[in-house]
């Protein structure tokens, strides 16, 4: 029997500046998680910046989980981070120097 799975785009063409968050995701019947973070555009100028998972019991409230990622820098550079045993929910965070910004797709993978 194959394990149920969905594809999730937490973040499309958002340009990210400053703090920020990909939308919350609602994911506690998975087993596991990938998520996915690619580069609309060139940020060759931004310094070396990693996201990092956070999870929930509630959507509201959020803890970090300890999983990171580098941002990508240049268009159409993909990373990506994988998660286990988080819980309910998820999410993607990241916060950018003064002055940085960068557009990015992200796609969260989720198999039960």
């Amino acid at each position: 029997m194959l394990a149920p799975s969905t594809l999730a785009v937490v973040a499309r063409n958002v340009r990210w500046q400053g703090s920020v968050a990909t939308e919350p995701y609602e994911c506690g019947w998975a087993r596991e998680a990938v998520f996915f973070l690619r580069a609309l555009d060139d940020s060759a100028d931004a310094p070396m910046v990693r996201a990092h998972v956070e999870i929930s019991p509630d959507g509201v409230a959020w803890v970090a989980e300890g999983t990171s990622v580098m941002l990508p820098i240049h268009r159409d550079e993909t990373t990506f981070c994988r998660v286990e045993k988080f819980g309910g929910w998820l999410r993607l965070a990241a916060e950018l120097p003064a002055g940085t910004a960068m557009t990015v797709l992200v796609a969260l993978h989720l198999k039960g």
